[in-house]
């Protein structure tokens, strides 16, 4: 959301020029970043930057104490990682309102569920590398606190991060001239094409009776916009992480030419599918799963991606939706396609395939319970 705001965007523009004014100091990104993420927190809100303060002080008060301790690793290791995710679990309760309280202000949501992801990600590295995962708490602070990828991502990987952190800030004239490019090419997505397809959206959608083409052409078109929405924001926040020195990973990768859903979720959001991956399926790393394992599996992270969007049920069926479709092409052994190996009417017939079934469930998206039922009862109601 920070790209929307000139002033936070000109923030960002001027710490980049800072880091390169100061490129011959060794530490220049490690401090001058810290200090820039704290001030920018707090200028933007005192509520966020204090919640941030000590939920980031205290996760790495966990983390260090599980880099440390030898005893009942494990159980400490599961009961970080369950206090995380109830604490999460709790404010958005709280923002939904079914709990109430004067001290809680809707700005701590900022970004958490994102971050969540960023400290379970290091409490995984501490629990598996004890002493050796240790990190500076500035260098900690930065990988929690980074505010080009704070609000929506891509998730960044602690071992990716604490080895950029190492390296030296550096910048020539490509890698200049490539960021600034994506940066526009992001800023054009978000601003130009996401702010008109959203007021075409809004017009059709809320006509009091749909037919079938409104609907079918209202699940397509939301389908491209949240595409240049979500992929928007990723091209600003690689843009400017790279200025700033980071090696940013991509998040959108030709998602529209896979030909299975599993490799969809690989190329779509790709780091929040990696992430889910990773830290599902890291616990039957020693043997390799079965099919019905990995069918199963593939039900519980969708399902809970599902609950990461959003408490309701809606995304809880369109998790379970998704989860079902994936453990189908795993029991099938039609979880991917080799483009060599086949037909281009075979792959494109199913990346077409692959298409429809995302269009079908794209538009629990939008968040809107009523908006997404609307659409659905017009799919029945045939104009002859």
């Amino acid at each position: 959301m920070w790209y929307l705001n000139m002033n936070a965007v000109m923030a960002l523009t001027g710490m980049v020029l800072v880091l390169v004014l100061t490129r011959r100091w060794p530490s220049n990104k490690r401090y001058l970043l810290l200090a820039f993420n704290l001030c920018f927190l707090l200028l933007f809100s005192e509520k966020l930057f204090f919640f941030y303060l000590a939920y980031t002080s205290l996760n790495y008060m966990a983390f260090l104490f599980l880099c440390q301790t030898r005893h009942f690793r494990k159980g400490w290791f599961i009961t970080l990682i369950g206090a995380n995710v109830a604490a999460v679990s709790t404010l958005r309760l709280f923002g939904m309102e079914v709990f109430t309280n004067p001290l809680f202000d809707a700005v701590m949501l900022l970004g958490l569920i994102y971050n969540v992801l960023k400290v379970i990600d290091a409490l995984y590295f501490a629990y598996f590398f004890g002493k050796d995962a240790r990190t500076p708490v500035l260098d900690y602070f930065n990988y929690i606190l980074f505010i080009p990828t704070f609000t929506s991502g891509p998730i960044l990987k602690f071992r990716d991060f604490m080895a950029d952190t190492k390296q030296p800030y550096q910048l020539n004239a490509a890698q200049t001239e490539q960021a600034i490019k994506r940066i526009i090419l992001g800023m054009f997505k978000k601003i130009v094409l996401v702010t008109w397809m959203t007021d075409v959206f809004n017009q059709v959608s809320q006509q009091p009776d749909l037919h079938t083409h409104q609907s079918l052409f209202l699940m397509v078109w939301f389908y491209v916009l949240i595409f240049f929405d979500f992929s928007g924001y990723s091209d600003i926040a690689v843009g400017f992480g790279r200025l700033m020195g980071y090696n940013i990973p991509e998040n959108f990768k030709k998602p529209f030419s896979s030909p299975t859903l599993t490799q969809y979720w690989r190329n779509w959001h790709a780091t929040l599918g990696d992430w889910f991956r990773d830290h599902i399926f890291i616990f039957f790393s020693r043997q390799v799963p079965t099919k019905w394992t990995a069918a199963g599996l593939s039900v519980l992270i969708m399902v809970l991606i599902g609950l990461w969007h959003g408490f309701s049920w809606l995304y809880l069926l369109w998790g379970m939706y998704h989860g079902v479709l994936l453990a189908l092409e795993n029991l099938l052994g039609k979880s991917t396609v080799n483009k060599k190996k086949v037909s281009r009417t075979y792959f494109y017939a199913r990346c077409a395939l692959t298409q429809l079934f995302v269009t079908a469930a794209v538009i629990v998206y939008s968040g809107h319970e009523e908006t997404v039922l609307h659409i659905y009862r017009g799919l029945m109601n045939w104009p002859f």
